[in-house]
Formats: structure tokens, C-alpha cells, sequence
């Protein structure tokens, strides 16, 4: 099969699981025969899973220390880490094999290793969820974001649409006139990339955005909806695939069509979810520990679509805050309760950060045009975040210039403190 027959194929196939007005036991039925399919044929494919049971709750939770440890031992290649980090830093390539890697602002970088066959399907995947249309509607995509990607490389030469990338870490004096005179239909970019074309650009006029790479807040995503006049979409994706995209009537709905999700629960309702990718056959991934935090709908949509939606991507485990109690026990505070007390404290805070120092101590970053009165609400409001949990940390006041970090992720709460002999 060639690769546009494939792409074409996978469009057709996730249109037609994912389609409205299809029940969620029907769905479900036909993800349990895949997912049981793809345990008993592709597991025993790699080292680490020679001899597991085919059952997905018999098999070991894994996270990205644990498959880094022993890359080949997760791919048919048994490709090494060492060589698929030489590949990523030459030519990309193992073989026919693509190597891509992380941008490693969570911490350690991961590699992945895909198929043509995988490329192409990922690509009929995401086209089928965010620019169904594009057969019949000519889709200009423009990708921005920090690093290229084989997934991206496989859609430009597909000739199915036309996609661009353009590389975040220039700088957009280097790449916002291309961007422009590309006149892109589709953007997919981190929440601040949109937020800041949104003030810095009128000459753009796309028919759909995506934020992706990055928690969405609601103050960038009020700015960029009123500048463009269009619903913000997001795509949940990672290192480890496709994990969600929004519906055309803008809710995100998890890709259950292509992994099984389960979902461990973290605090005040949220979950860490463990992702199995039944469609991926070269590098096997089952029941890998995601560190983002999710909170779950109880709605359905109204879409039509089976798949789960997720009501909010609230942020990174990691940078959740931590506190040990007089009585030993361990309070964890998430970063949408901290990041919504401030955005609520006064409707003159348009971006701010709230840091965990390594030494404790919490800092909140506010811009220097902000009146007093509205920093001392943030503070305060925060503070009660606090005091309601029956702790007292100070809360230093620090006033920033926020500017535009082509070079890191932003993440308005971040926790740098790491406990002796602790997380």
C-alpha cells in the first residue's frame, strides 16, 4: 500500500470509529477487540514484554525512566539509546526506521521510534480529527512549535496538504513574515505563540487554531478567541503519540481509538492518566504513567462522538506544590487551584507566575504595571489558597517584566523544590 493510500485509509477508518450518534458500548466493544488483538500479536514483539500475560492489568505500570533505561528493550529494532540518539543528532534515521526525541523541558529527553507505516497513519489520524475537511476545503498548516518532527516531515511530503513548519526557538522576527505570507488556514502552536501573534500580527486569518505543547489558561485563551474570532481547539500530544484533540464544537475528546486509557487519581478530582497505544506496532507502549494532570467530564458532547472528554488539561504533575503536615502526612496542591485564585483576585492580572523556590518559599511574579491594590488582591487570594489547607508559607510579591521565551515552555506555576530524599 502506498503511503497516500495508507494516510487515506486511516482518515476514512477514524472517521468512521469516531463517527456521531455511535454508542459508547459499540465503541468500546470494538476498542476491546483491537486492544486484545494488539496484546496477543504485537506485545511479545519486544524484550520487555517476551512472556508478559496477555491482559492489560497483569502487565507492569512503566514511565519514561523506565523505557529510557533500556530503549531496545521496548522496540523491535532493538535499537539502543546510544544509536537512536545518534540517528536523532545525524540523519533522523535508523535504517527505515524515523527517530524522533523530546524537547526535554520537563526534564530528561525521550526517544521514540516509528514506522513509515506509523508516520502515515498518525497523519491520517489527525487530519481525520482536526481538518476533516481538508479533501474538499485546500488546508495551509503551519506548525509551530520547538522542534521539527519525523510525524511533520511525513505530512509535508504527502502532497495531501500543504504543511509548514517553523521553529520556534528562532525567534518570530525570523519566521513571523514567512508565517504571514504563507497565510496559513490551520495553526497549531503553544498557547503563548498564539497569544502573541494575536497581539503582534493582523495580517493573519486562519479558518481553525490549535494550542498544543503547553496548559491552555483561560486568560490567553479570552485574548486569542476575541483577536481571531474563532473557537481555540487544542491537541493533546506528546513524545509517547496522539492523545486528544477538540471536536468541532470545541471539547476534547481523548483518542481512545488508538489508546486505552486508565486513570489514576491524583487530588481534588483530577487523574494522572496510564496511556496503552494499541496501534503502534514497532515501539510497544502499555500502561505508561503520563505526568500530566487531567479532569475528566461527566458530559457527554455534543458532538455525537463517543470518545471521553476531558474538561481541562489543568497542567504537569511536577508542578504540583507538595507540603508536609505537622502529623506526617503529605497535602498536594494542584496548579489550577493556585492559577485561578489569582486570575480571580482582579481582572487586571493578564499573565503572572507563581514559583515553588528550591529553598520553599513561594514567589509571586506580577507585571510591573499592575496597580497595588490588584498585586495585594493576587497575594491574598493566594494566600487563603493557603490558609484554607491549614498552611502558612510566605508569599513574596515580586515584580516582572513578563517577556516572549522562545527557548522553554511557559508554566505560570512551577514548582522548583525538591525535598531531600524526596520528589
Amino acid at each position: 500500500m502506498t503511503a497516500r493510500l495508507r494516510i487515506l485509509s486511516a482518515f476514512a477508518q477514524t472517521g468512521w470509529i469516531v463517527r456521531a450518534g455511535r454508542s459508547r458500548a459499540a465503541f468500546e466493544r470494538g476498542q476491546s477487540a483491537a486492544l486484545r488483538h494488539w496484546l496477543e500479536r504485537d506485545l511479545p514483539g519486544v524484550d520487555f514484554y517476551r512472556g508478559a500475560p496477555p491482559r492489560l492489568e497483569g502487565l507492569p505500570i512503566i514511565d519514561k525512566a523506565v523505557v529510557m533505561a533500556d530503549f531496545a528493550a521496548f522496540n523491535r529494532g532493538r535499537i539502543t539509546a546510544e544509536a537512536g540518539w545518534r540517528a536523532f543528532e545525524t540523519t533522523g534515521r535508523c535504517g527505515d526506521i524515523s527517530i524522533g526525541a523530546s524537547t526535554g523541558t520537563s526534564g530528561n529527553r525521550a526517544l521514540y521510534a516509528i514506522t513509515a507505516a506509523e508516520q502515515d497513519r498518525w497523519l491520517g489520524t489527525i487530519l481525520a480529527k482536526a481538518v476533516p475537511r481538508f479533501l474538499v476545503e485546500p488546508e495551509r498548516v503551519a506548525v509551530i512549535l520547538p522542534q521539527n518532527s519525523a510525524l511533520y516531515d511525513g505530512a509535508r511530503q504527502s502532497r495531501l496538504l500543504r504543511l509548514e513548519f517553523f521553529d520556534l526557538r528562532q525567534g518570530a522576527e525570523h519566521w513571523l513574515p514567512a508565517l504571514e505570507a504563507f497565510a496559513p488556514t490551520t495553526i497549531v502552536a503553544p498557547p503563548r505563540v498564539l497569544r502573541h501573534l494575536a497581539e503582534t500580527s493582523g495580517r493573519l486569518a486562519p479558518r481553525r487554531l490549535f494550542a498544543g505543547a503547553e496548559t491552555l489558561d483561560v486568560v490567553d485563551r479570552t485574548v486569542i478567541e476575541a483577536r481571531f474570532g474563532k473557537k481555540l481547539g487544542q491537541i493533546y500530544m506528546a513524545t509517547e503519540g496522539l492523545f486528544a484533540v477538540s471536536c468541532a464544537k470545541g471539547r476534547l475528546h481523548l483518542a481512545e481509538d488508538a489508546n486505552v486509557f486508565e486513570f489514576e487519581p491524583v487530588a481534588d478530582g483530577l487523574v494522572a492518566p496510564l496511556v496503552t497505544s494499541f496501534r503502534r506496532r514497532f515501539q510497544i507502549m502499555a500502561r505508561y504513567r503520563m505526568n500530566d494532570l487531567l479532569r475528566l467530564s461527566d458530559r457527554p458532547c455534543a458532538c455525537g462522538s463517543p470518545l471521553r472528554v476531558v474538561d481541562e488539561i489543568v497542567g504537569r504533575l511536577d508542578d504540583a506544590f507538595v507540603f508536609e503536615r505537622a502529623d506526617g502526612t503529605r497535602l498536594l496542591l494542584t496548579p489550577d487551584v493556585m492559577r485561578n485564585a489569582v486570575l480571580d483576585a482582579a481582572r487586571a492580572i493578564t499573565d503572572f507566575r507563581i514559583v515553588r523556590e528550591a529553598h520553599g518559599g513561594i514567589i509571586l511574579v506580577l507585571k510591573p504595571g499592575l496597580a497595588d491594590a490588584g498585586a495585594m488582591a493576587a497575594r491574598d487570594a493566594l494566600g487563603r489558597v493557603f490558609s484554607q489547607r491549614g498552611l502558612a508559607p510566605e508569599i513574596v510579591v515580586r515584580r516582572e517584566t513578563m517577556v516572549f521565551d522562545v527557548h522553554r515552555k511557559l508554566r505560570r506555576v512551577e514548582n522548583r523544590f525538591r525535598p531531600e530524599g524526596g520528589a
